[in-house]
């Protein structure tokens, strides 16, 4: 298995959703060599994990949230950072030499950053491949054609894969549209969410101000996520003015990093509701799951969000969701409100009408932590185990 992130040491729910996935195959008896481009002590006992070495590169370490932060120590001493695609080229020869000296029976790659390696391990060893899909660059690009480059690894992926996964009806429309891919040849296998997995709250929570503006009649509204053009904040803020301008009241709370950030936070000053918005930058551990925890309701606006685990985890933290219909989670998550990420007015009417209305809440709650209750991993990885059978032996 060839992927580009395991937590802790993630910058997004690619990380997350290829452990639970893994782990949840592991069980149901498949044998994982899981190759990443970075060392790393991730403490995982299910599987086994590999760096890819470069020859003459003494350790790979990740030195930030972004997918090509990464600092690479020779074993001269010297050290180096690379563009992402210079070290998906280094990734590639290096999986290549490791699946010389390695038996598998599938070769299973998730997205762009991994499926050169993918394409190059099919070819050299026969091996039937599986292109997992968590997004692809037209998502990435908030609907617009994005950078030629990904979109021709992503072209070439998918006609040699022998399978290819995609995590909602939503994806697999899209790679149909964007690259006429027979949809049969497309499986959807959703993410999930494992409640068991999640960290308890504790003590008192860490936004202080957000509970003591709370107790003078405000309310919260929160995102956590990238910020970038896929993730639809500026259609976001353009709402919330509408928001603020009846009920002033309201605080949104804003946690993530990404190249949107000086723009949004400009934005937000034009739109006069700079005092109404927090942006508080990447959060771990329990800042991040007390941004959840503190809010009356979570808004997902994405332009094009291919799953959208974070909305499980809002509902898992005990938030109620409104999200974009252009998600894949819209898919399973039925209990929560949604609107097309470009109708401004009326996700604000919704956001308005939420917030002033405490049963709406606690009924949306109520029926999405019933539904979160019910979710799991394990149906997801049957259905693979499931295409491993199917595909196992297979000539190139």
């Amino acid at each position: 298995m060839l992927g580009w992130e395991l937590p802790p040491h993630n910058s997004g729910g690619l990380g997350v959703a290829c452990y639970q996935l893994c782990k949840n195959l592991a069980e149901s008896g498949a044998d994982i060599d899981f190759v990443l481009p970075y060392d790393a002590d991730h403490q995982i006992s299910f599987m086994n994990i590999t760096a890819a070495h470069p020859q003459g590169i003494a350790a790979i370490l990740k030195s930030g949230i972004a997918y090509d932060s990464y600092k690479y120590i020779y074993e001269d001493g010297h050290e180096e950072t690379l563009s992402v695609y210079d070290q998906q080229s280094l990734y590639e020869m290096s999986v290549a030499r490791l699946a010389e000296q390695k038996e598998f029976d599938i070769i299973h790659a998730h997205d762009w950053l991994t499926f050169r390696a993918g394409i190059r391990v099919k070819q050299q060893s026969g091996k039937p491949l599986i292109a997992h899909v968590h997004s692809i660059e037209s998502d990435r690009a908030g609907g617009a054609k994005g950078n030629p480059i990904v979109r021709d690894i992503e072209y070439n992926a998918f006609l040699v894969a022998d399978k290819i996964i995609a995590v909602s009806d939503f994806t697999r429309q899209s790679i149909v549209r964007e690259y006429g891919i027979p949809v049969e040849k497309i499986e959807v296998v959703h993410n999930s969410i494992d409640p068991q997995l999640f960290e308890e709250l504790e003590g008192e929570n860490t936004y202080r101000y957000l509970q003591t503006m709370k107790q003078q009649g405000y309310r919260v509204v929160v995102n956590v996520g990238r910020l970038t053009i896929q993730k639809g904040l500026t259609g976001f803020l353009k709402a919330a003015k509408l928001v603020v301008d009846h009920r002033p009241k309201t605080i949104f709370l804003i946690v993530g990093n990404g190249d949107q950030y000086e723009e949004l936070v400009t934005l937000a000053a034009d739109l006069g509701i700079g005092r109404n918005v927090l942006f508080v930058g990447f959060q771990r551990g329990s800042r991040w799951r007390d941004a959840f925890a503190v809010a009356d309701l979570f808004v997902m606006p994405s332009v094009s969000e291919p799953f959208g685990i974070v909305a499980l985890e809002a509902v898992g933290y005990g938030t109620p969701v409104l999200m974009s219909r252009q998600s894949g989670v819209s898919e399973v998550l039925q209990n929560a409100l949604k609107v097309d990420f470009w109708d401004e007015k009326e996700m604000a009417n919704q956001m308005v009408g939420a917030l002033s209305s405490q049963p709406l809440l606690d009924e949306m709650l109520a029926g999405s932590t019933r539904e979160y209750n019910q979710m799991s991993w394990v149906g997801s990885a049957n259905k693979i185990m499931g295409l491993y059978a199917e595909h196992q032996g297979a000539a190139a």
